[in-house]
């Protein structure tokens, strides 16, 4: 039996697998709440009937049912096959009883596990000692590529089933508040809403939250789709620009989020970056996004972002390449692909830093023979490998 770590991933052996979550109880006293959500892209629902749980045994598509549940364990079994199109993950869940300071944690449970059963099955042993959390992402069954995975995720939220059930896009009632007083109209923004392009004059600009959040943080890459002759009598073959990043969070984990590798990350949970889309031709109109969780920025210490050409011989002034970030009420942020060098395949665009809780972000533009000569440079100290996408 496969035993997977924190956020390892494995293929899924069939298409019709049974889910079991096991927990240990231990000092936990009460009813705890198992639940599985069926999200689209985004990472949210499209309403109750992707909700699975207690009260609802199965999901609107059919794809997932709830079995059956007893104080140790709950079984979902699965049929993909039926999974709307829509539905790009589904993930499972659990939440502790209790209400306050009396609420336990899971690092009272005895022992936590989330299993696909088979032939040879994969187990996630979810680590909870030390744990804080009062509701639980365990596991995650999702599609890529037209393939479906299993993902350990063994993170959460202190705050009980509301936020983790409102990070999921479901809207949970509450009792109403008296109407406050009417907050003071907010100050002039002190960036223009025009574009701002980041150039070897102006290479640096710092963002403002707009509030207790950036919200989310989009960040394009869009390049043209010009195919680039390879030699003399060489046919004109496209080339593959990809967008990617180094990231380091506040705790000083490490690490990269590409296609290449299958490394697409994850929005609503560590690292909180995921990666949208692979374009390999240049021909897609809205290129290829990142999505920073910006309610999580306090999670994260810096990022880099990077355009590497996976196939094709590097011509940058070909591809016309640039990279626009997108901050709610800001400007956007443009820091095009210039001054190339055509012997080198990597290119390091910017720089984004938590300072002091808002966000500045660097032009680099600097051109590398790869990712661990790029790592090097900007003291990442990350492993890397040879890799393919599939």
């Amino acid at each position: 039996m496969p035993n997977l770590q924190k956020g390892e991933n494995a293929p899924l052996p069939t298409t019709t697998p049974i889910v079991r979550i096991q927990i240990g109880r231990g000092s936990i006293v009460g009813d705890i709440d198992i639940s599985a959500y069926l999200l689209g892209e985004t990472g949210k629902v499209s309403g109750d009937p992707d909700m699975v749980f207690y009260g609802q045994r199965q999901s609107g598509d059919g794809a997932v049912r709830l079995t059956s549940s007893n104080d140790s364990e709950t079984v979902f079994s699965l049929n993909l096959a039926s999974a709307a199109a829509r539905v790009q993950r589904i993930a499972f869940a659990a939440t502790l009883p209790g209400e306050g300071v009396a609420r336990p944690t899971f690092a009272n449970a005895a022992s936590v596990a989330f299993e696909i059963e088979g032939a040879d099955p994969i187990r996630f042993p979810v680590p909870t000692e030390g744990a804080i959390e009062t509701s639980m992402i365990l596991g995650e069954i999702y599609r890529r590529n037209g393939v479906w995975k299993v993902r350990a995720v063994g993170q959460g939220f202190s705050g009980g089933l509301k936020p983790l059930a409102e990070s999921f896009g479901v809207v949970v009632a509450e009792d109403p508040a008296p109407t406050p007083a009417p907050p003071p109209p907010p100050p002039p923004s002190a960036v223009s809403l025009s574009k701002v392009t980041l150039t070897k004059a102006q290479p640096k600009i710092d963002l403002t939250k707009k509030g207790d959040s950036f919200g989310e943080i989009r960040i394009n890459l869009n390049w043209s789709a010009a195919p680039v002759k390879t030699g003399f009598f060489g046919r004109p073959r496209s080339v593959d620009l990809d967008l990617g990043c180094l990231y380091e969070l506040r705790d000083g984990h490490r690490g990269g989020i590409q296609a290449l590798g299958d490394s697409f990350g994850a929005f609503n949970f560590e690292p909180y970056i995921e990666l949208s889309g692979d374009d390999r031709s240049g021909a897609v109109a809205e290129g290829e996004w990142l999505r920073i969780n910006g309610a999580r920025w306090g999670e994260i210490r810096r990022l880099l972002i990077y355009a590497f050409i996976y196939e094709g011989a590097p011509n940058w002034a070909a591809t016309d390449g640039r990279i626009t970030l997108y901050t709610p009420g800001a400007a956007p942020v443009e820091v095009p692909l210039e001054e190339g060098d055509s012997r080198k395949n990597m290119c390091a665009v910017a720089l984004i830093e938590n300072v002091d809780g808002q966000m500045r972000v660097s032009r680099e533009v600097r051109y590398f023979n790869g990712h661990a000569e790029m790592d090097r440079s900007f003291h990442w100290g990350l492993r890397w490998v040879a890799g393919a996408k599939d």
